[in-house]
């Protein structure tokens, strides 16, 4: 079945498409009446504007976009773009916006979703995610011109407005706490490498176990799968010096590595120590409960969302740094062995 148009509505209302062009953009030029008449029967035949022949004249259209580049099965297991997603929904819906989301397979293609909808006039603006180093999509997004806030440290974001925490802060607070518990042998398994929040906590992570006499560290990069936190555990604990806490870069992988202990006869924390980066209801029914780096997502995705918002009407805007993610200790967490 076709849209309707503005020709479907003139000939049902009897009138000219200009009379119907006249009643549906609140200009003169038609009766109140008739004003009246045609806009019924607009909303009874479902008519929509027309996005692209909005954008021709400068109207704005309400919307605005966020592409993700990650498998859609990740993102129905990983608690925290639901929740960056809820806190971005949460502000538009108070200023009566929409967000157009789509999961794209690369680079290439988030480039060109982009381009299409900033051309049809489908969305105002963008907020970016996983900022990676030399990412491709900066200077596109530069060059069209478009609002565009990135959730990423502005040493890559280019002239892109960005809204970012100090991740670093957060593992040195880690790092930190686990040598006052007396552990000397400590891993991280880490995102994916060439993500800019990945390189700062690499890091941070090797500076700050460097300062602190940390002499066998070891980082190990995944794909924020289950199933790659578990090998990369395996692969760890099967080592003959086997680390007594490891810190996880996200939730899903500290719980598969808590299984990948429980697996291999270790006790949690007695044997190992376990901290999860994202605190969600998933770090907290497992048992021992994960001690957490926890951080407000929502409003994290609200930060954002107000940010572009403001770009779109033309406000000064200048970048955003939230607070750093605070350590939550719990019972996964311990003094090591006798022999760590």
């Amino acid at each position: 079945m076709n849209r309707p148009t503005i020709a479907d509505i003139a000939r049902r209302a009897g009138v000219s498409k200009g009379a119907v062009s006249y009643a549906l953009n609140g200009q003169p030029g038609v009766s109140e009446a008739t004003r009246a008449r045609i806009r019924a029967i607009a909303e009874e035949i479902g008519w929509r504007p027309n996005r692209a022949a909005l954008a021709l004249n400068g109207a704005r259209a309400d919307a605005i976009g966020l592409a993700l580049c990650r498998p859609a099965r990740i993102l129905g297991v990983e608690p925290f773009f639901m929740e960056l997603i809820s806190g971005i929904e949460a502000e538009l819906a108070a200023r009566s916006n929409a967000l157009m989301l789509q999961v794209v397979t690369d680079h290439e293609a988030e480039i060109a979703l982009y381009r299409r909808w900033w051309g049809e006039g489908r969305i105002d603006g963008a907020i970016m995610v996983d900022l990676h180093l030399d990412d491709p999509r900066v200077p596109v997004l530069e060059e069209l011109g478009m609002p565009v806030v990135v959730i990423g440290h502005p040493s890559e974001a280019g002239s892109l407005l960005p809204v970012w925490s100090d991740d670093g802060a957060a593992v040195r607070e880690t790092v930190e706490y686990l040598v006052a518990l007396g552990h000397r042998r400590i891993a991280r398994v880490a995102g994916l490498p060439r993500l800019v929040h990945t390189t700062i906590r690499d890091r941070a992570f090797t500076e700050v176990c460097r300062e602190l006499g940390v002499t066998e560290h070891a980082i190990v990069h995944t794909d924020y799968t289950g199933e790659d936190g578990a090998r990369a555990t395996r692969r760890l604990l099967s080592s003959p010096r086997r680390p007594t806490a490891i810190v996880y870069d996200n939730d899903i992988t500290a719980v598969a590595g808590l299984s990948v202990a429980q697996e291999m006869c270790l006790s949690v924390p007695a044997d190992l120590s376990i901290v999860a980066w994202d605190d969600s209801p998933l770090s907290q029914v497992v048992r021992p409960a994960l001690t957490a780096l926890t951080r407000d997502i929502p409003a994290y995705g609200a930060h954002a969302a107000r940010r572009l918002l403001a770009l779109v009407a033309g406000e000064e805007v200048s970048g955003f740094k939230d607070v750093a993610a605070r350590l939550v200790p719990r019972g996964s967490t311990g003094r090591p062995p006798a022999d760590g």
